[in-house]
């Protein structure tokens, strides 16, 4: 629907607003984070096409509070007339179908301000029309309007179509959440903070047409009365019917709510519930059975079907057509493969699958068929973070990994290897480290990698350390600087390469990792300080050919580098390509970086000598680019690893005559 988007911020997605009487018009409240652009994307052929209107006010798709909502709405009465629901900057609102933007001037919360780095607001968290105050053409006179800012009233209501505003009657939480139904009955959930994991309770409401609200929270959740209420929905088809979907409820589970009597009575649902996730078994990563879901906050029930639900989960979205009043309810994911997801890294090995993927939040898979979803196999140790992976190159069955793990876990490895291709694992344990002695290679940050025999392992600890016997004993290398990632010769299990950048060198080790030293490296810059990337999840800069003992590739800045006598010589290899991120295939050199002008992926059969765009305009992903990689095995072949809207894989198109 947006791979075509070519602005990274426009990816993070505040709010959707469908036409109430077009079917064909949909609006997209376009925005990743407060500081970066925002706009409200307007598409009259269900998304195949957009008009973006940047906008002046911030918005949070990948903040904090992400879930309230819909903050986006369309008067069915006049579907030119459209509200928003600001974070930081009050209630806006448009006439011309989006195309230009006010300030709501006499909204009683004007907005507080732009946050502070890593915070976010809730502010106007959702706007809504009553249908029944208005006759089409003249607009609605009716509208509701949450607010979920400390401090401030969670509810208001206009019986002028905007014009002014008066409180409504309501709990002292934030306001998370708000649907009405055909009747003009306003439901809304609250919640003590804005999600996805700081609402320690919250309550249900409705609102009738007269305006006047009353409690009807679900008399089971306060038993617990533990987390917020997130997800809201209305059936159209059988008024009095309504869902709600808890999120933060930690000790007895997420679960979802259904009233068929106005909210008077409250079935549990999650208890008679039943998931299939055999079509997308990746979502038993954690080793355990799909369960309920959490940080729900997306619900719906189709419009022209009660029996028709779906709700999202921080994994997935689950679809049930069997809402029963009695009996088991199947929930089946609503999706196809993994999606929406960041690659942190990834491999193609020389034989076995043709990708070993490193996920964010969802650890790693390895993919036999690249058209369906992997079965997860990162358990032992189970990882939520994959932040390096290697192979060996002689014995590409043998793989080893790196990762973190949420804080609140415990966790005795961050470390794996496996001799099966990524089938099972064992976890690797570097003894206590320095006075007093720690165990550094729990922090995540230490990259491990491989010899092309997968004899030897080395793990980027404060002191370097190698293994020969499988991670049975270990001992510290001579001459590599601490956290310095070593890479391994693919043919030559002997040798390893590293960059020190701090003294400016390229270290090479002929012992299988003992030991480093520094070797004469020309045609580099006079600086490496560029090469040395930061961060856990960073990809290594210093790359070897798959199939070449010898055969070295460095980026050092947006340059790229290339030597073909183990690092004594190097050449640019990049011309005019500013490089962002690299990888090798068979035969091929594959970059993300600009050329020309032209930020895009590209591919070079001639050593870097030349660069053609693979990519297209169809194809852009919002530019957010975590890995690329080619695969040894097949010529032309591409993978991207992006973060946010998952793994592609891509041939070249064959000639035609």
């Amino acid at each position: 629907m947006q791979d075509d988007q070519a602005v990274s911020s426009y990816m993070g997605i505040e709010s959707i607003a469908p036409d109430p009487v077009d079917a064909n018009i949909v609006y997209l409240a376009a925005g990743m984070n407060a500081d970066q652009p925002a706009a409200i994307l307007r598409s009259a052929d269900r998304g195949n096409t957009w008009r973006v209107t940047p906008v002046p006010f911030g918005m949070g798709g990948n903040e904090a509070g992400r879930g309230l909502g819909e903050r986006l709405a369309i008067d069915p009465n006049d579907t030119r007339r459209l509200f928003f629901g600001s974070r930081h900057d009050g209630l806006w609102r448009s006439d011309d179908a989006g195309a230009t933007w006010s300030k709501v001037a006499r909204f009683p919360v004007i907005g507080l301000g732009r946050p502070a780095p890593r915070t976010s607001h809730g502010g106007v968290s959702f706007v809504v029309f009553d249908p029944n105050s208005g006759k089409p053409g003249a607009g609605s006179q009716r509208i509701w309007a949450g607010v979920a800012d400390p401090g401030a009233a969670p509810l208001f209501r206009s019986d002028d179509g905007g014009a002014t505003w008066v409180r409504a009657p309501a709990p002292r939480l934030f306001a998370a959440k708000g649907v009405t139904d055909r009747r003009g009955v306003l439901w809304v959930g609250f919640a003590s903070g804005i999600g996805p994991s700081d609402a320690n309770t919250g309550a249900v409401w409705r609102y009738g047409p007269d305006g006047r609200g009353r409690d009807v929270t679900p008399a089971a959740w306060r038993e617990s009365a533990e987390g917020g209420f997130l997800g809201v929905a209305a059936a159209a088809s059988a008024p009095g019917t309504v869902a709600v979907t808890t999120i933060d409820r930690y000790k007895a589970g997420d679960t979802l709510w259904l009233s068929r009597d106005d909210g008077t009575n409250w079935e549990d649902v999650g208890t008679r519930s039943q998931r299939d996730v055999s079509a997308t078994p990746f979502l038993l990563h954690e080793g355990r059975g799909a369960d309920f879901g959490h940080w729900i906050s997306g619900l719906a029930i189709d419009p022209f079907d009660e029996r028709h639900l779906a709700y999202t989960t921080g994994a997935t979205v689950y679809a049930t057509n069997n809402m029963r009043p009695a009996g088991r309810v199947d929930w089946t994911p609503w999706t196809i493969g993994i999606e929406q997801t960041a690659v942190i890294t990834l491999i193609s090995p020389s034989a076995g699958a043709p990708i070993v993927s490193g996920f964010g939040d969802l650890s790693g898979f390895v993919h036999r068929n690249l058209d369906r979803s992997p079965a997860p196999s990162f358990i032992d140790p189970y990882l939520s973070n994959t932040n390096t992976l290697d192979y060996a190159g002689r014995v590409p069955s043998v793989i080893v990994r790196s990762g973190s793990l949420y804080a609140d876990r415990p966790r005795t490895a961050t470390l794996g290897r496996s001799d099966d291709g990524g089938r099972t694992w064992r976890p690797l344990r570097v003894p206590p480290l320095g006075n007093p002695p720690t165990r550094d290679d729990l922090t995540g940050a230490a990259a491990i990698t491989v010899s092309a025999d997968g004899s030897a392992m080395i793990v980027a600890t404060l002191i370097p350390h190698v293994t020969r016997d499988g991670g049975r004993t270990w001992y510290p290398i001579r001459g590599l600087p601490g956290r310095t990632r070593a890479v391994g010769d693919k043919v030559d299990p002997a040798l390893f390469y590293a960059v020190d950048i701090e003294s400016n060198r390229l270290l090479m080790s002929r012992d299988a990792g003992s030991s480093f030293a520094a070797i004469p490296a020309s045609g580099l810059p006079e600086t490496l300080k560029p090469a040395g990337r930061q961060g856990r999840e960073a990809q290594s800069a210093l790359t070897a050919a798959p199939d070449r003992s010898g055969e070295l590739w460095l980026q050092a800045g947006q340059q790229l580098f290339h030597s073909i006598d183990g690092g004594l010589h190097f050449v640019l290899a990049s011309g005019s390509l500013d490089v962002e991120l690299y990888g090798l295939g068979k035969d091929s050199v594959f970059a993300i970086g600009t050329l020309g002008g032209l930020r895009a992926i590209w591919r070079s059969s001639d050593m870097g000598r030349s660069w053609k765009r693979i990519d297209d305009d169809q194809h852009r992903w919002g530019g957010r680019y975590r890995v690329i990689s080619g695969d040894p095995r097949r010529p032309g072949r591409v993978y991207v690893g992006t973060d946010g809207r998952g793994l592609f894989y891509g041939d070249p198109v064959p000639a035609t005559r």
